[in-house]
């Protein structure tokens, strides 16, 4: 069996991003709304220069008490982020995120352009992803119902 690759198993393409000054407050909305574990930040001129995940929120901003409005993601991200390709097996991109610790890893193309944000999720089969998929339907059932 050939091995999956990144670009295939990414469970979405959009790239969720923000500037340099955006607000905590404003990364963690960001990614509330497009239900993604991550946000990438850029400068002025387009470079990739961070990343915030929920990890980041929890441990550099919650525990520390600071506030989310006035503190910004420049502050708080993970700078200079690794990134891999999009030929990179998913068993290749598991290795270095336990290697290094990350859930996420942002796709760079051979152009530069950044395609896509690879994390531990996107790894699971998809017949777990299915599952979870409707783990999260019926949570969403009942949390309405109440």
């Amino acid at each position: 069996m050939t091995d999956r690759l990144v670009s295939k198993s990414m469970s979405a393409i959009k790239v969720v991003n923000l500037m340099l000054d955006a607000s905590v407050w404003e990364a963690a909305c960001v990614m509330t709304k497009a239900n993604c574990g991550s946000v990438l930040i850029f400068d002025t001129s387009g470079q990739l220069r961070g990343i915030v995940t929920e990890r980041d929120l929890m441990a550099r901003v919650l525990a520390k008490a600071l506030d989310p409005k006035s503190t910004t993601v420049a502050q708080i991200m993970t700078p200079n982020p690794q990134c891999i390709g999009p030929d990179t097996t998913v068993s290749e991109a598991i290795l270095i995120m336990i290697e290094r610790g990350f859930r996420h890893l942002p796709i760079k193309a051979i152009n530069g352009k950044i395609i896509g944000v690879f994390s531990a999720s996107d790894a699971l089969p998809k017949e777990i992803d299915a599952a979870m998929t409707m783990a999260q339907f019926h949570q969403q059932v009942n949390d309405s119902v109440g």
